[in-house]
């Protein structure tokens, strides 16, 4: 205890402790949708611990990368673990920032006030993006090389600065060591940097306005605004009462953690059981040309990128002209970075919502799902076709919901929390 008083006189950090962890108001009604956010800082974890441990035994030259690659899996003692647990946890990673930001959609978690907070969600997203793009190349196996040169060409396609700006990401006029070596900096030290300071912001961000819920209602109301007997029981930090009344919440500790070390065990059992048994998953997650070293002479049969990116390389590819096709890409980004202000209704909850927009959330998310497949295949007649398909379906919930939007019909909003 007197080493404790100690450390909280010089940083406070039982305050903090209590401020964003023990007594922080967290919505008693929260479900398996909230459990995402807790996985992301898990496997953001894993993801740096497993990389510094990867790069000890890494050579980021052209000679050496890949033959460095194979000497973790084959000589370093555990090596195969650390790069099935790092690839696999890009994946992982991947799957629950799409599940929390559809979360996200689903219960109005970008509304007033968490516009700021959507948008640290979103800068995340882009750099985790760039974050998985670097290291992808790091393997420099076939589908590294190939898919990095793809990638990296569609800058090309903008006018004027296209050449330039091509062979300034590259560092030289084809994908080489120099381009390598970028990456490598890019995605060990530059980029981990960023997303972590990102992260941090989006937890102050968070804590600020409060959890977002199922319901889509403030559990904070104004000092003296609700009955004694009807405040919560709990005692939180008084910066969170000294102007409200919290009601229908409960302190984060012990309940959610509790509540989330449950979904951890959980997931990390599906992780170790792809880690161990399909630690590729088909081709998924690691593709059968990437076991081959990058040959610049010899071009794959079908060049995808990961299947996290696979949606967006379907729109990419469903217009006909490239310069098009790479403004639409980055638009589905973008759009997805303005809904607060695309979406104008009075509820946050899909509970509330009306059926139209029930619908028109329901094949948006089969239409990014069909994408994803779509950009993980040959690109012919018909699943171009489809995808094209797809992009209008996709582009259309972002026109359709501000349009609806403002005078949606909703069901009466809960006093309370509910179930």
């Amino acid at each position: 205890m007197s080493l404790m008083n100690w450390i909280d006189k010089r940083i406070p950090f039982s305050n903090t402790m209590k401020l964003h962890v023990t007594e922080y108001p967290a919505p008693k009604n929260f479900n398996f949708w909230y459990l995402m956010g807790s996985l992301a800082i898990v496997v953001l974890v894993n993801q740096i611990v497993t990389g510094i441990w990867l790069t000890m035994s890494y050579n980021p030259s052209a000679e050496g990368a890949f033959a460095s690659v194979e000497y973790i899996m084959r000589d370093v003692e555990y090596g195969w673990l650390l790069r099935y647990m790092h690839s696999t946890g890009a994946s992982a990673f991947f799957v629950v920032v799409y599940l929390h930001m559809f979360r996200g959609l689903m219960y109005g978690s970008y509304q007033k006030p968490r516009e700021l907070l959507w948008i640290f969600g979103m800068l995340i997203f882009l750099v985790l993006m760039a974050e998985a793009f670097m290291g992808y190349l790091l393997p420099w196996g076939q589908m590294s090389y190939w898919g990095a040169q793809v990638i990296i060409s569609l800058f090309g396609a903008i006018p004027i600065i296209g050449d330039d700006l091509t062979t300034w990401i590259r560092g030289d006029y084809v994908i080489s060591g120099a381009t390598l070596n970028r990456f490598f900096a890019l995605h060990v030290i530059a980029l981990p940097l960023v997303l972590v300071i990102l992260v941090f912001l989006h937890l102050i961000a968070l804590h600020e306005v409060g959890s977002n819920n199922p319901d889509g209602v403030e559990i904070k109301k104004p000092k003296g605004s609700v009955p004694e007997a009807e405040q919560a029981k709990f005692k939180f930090h008084e910066r969170y009462t000294n102007k409200y009344d919290i009601v229908d919440a409960i302190p984060f500790h012990p309940y959610y953690t509790v509540k989330d070390i449950v979904g951890l065990v959980v997931f990390l059992i599906l992780c170790s059981l792809v880690i161990f048994y399909a630690p590729t998953m088909g081709g998924f997650f690691l593709e059968p040309p990437n076991f081959q070293a990058a040959d610049p002479m010899v071009t794959p049969e079908h060049i995808a990128p990961v299947w996290y990116f696979t949606p967006f390389y379907a729109i990419l590819r469903a217009v006909p002209d490239k310069l098009g096709g790479v403004i639409l890409m980055f638009a589905a980004i973008v759009m997805l970075a303005l809904i607060p202000w695309l979406d104008r209704a009075k509820a946050r909850s899909v509970r509330y919502r009306s059926t139209l927009h029930k619908a028109n959330l329901t094949q948006f998310a089969i239409s990014f799902v069909i994408l994803g497949y779509l950009g993980a295949m040959p690109a012919t007649d018909l699943y171009t076709f489809i995808a094209r398909v797809c992009t209008i379906l996709y582009f259309g919930f972002f026109i359709a919901l501000f349009f609806y939007s403002k005078n949606e019909k909703i069901k009466p909003l809960p006093e309370r929390l509910t179930k």
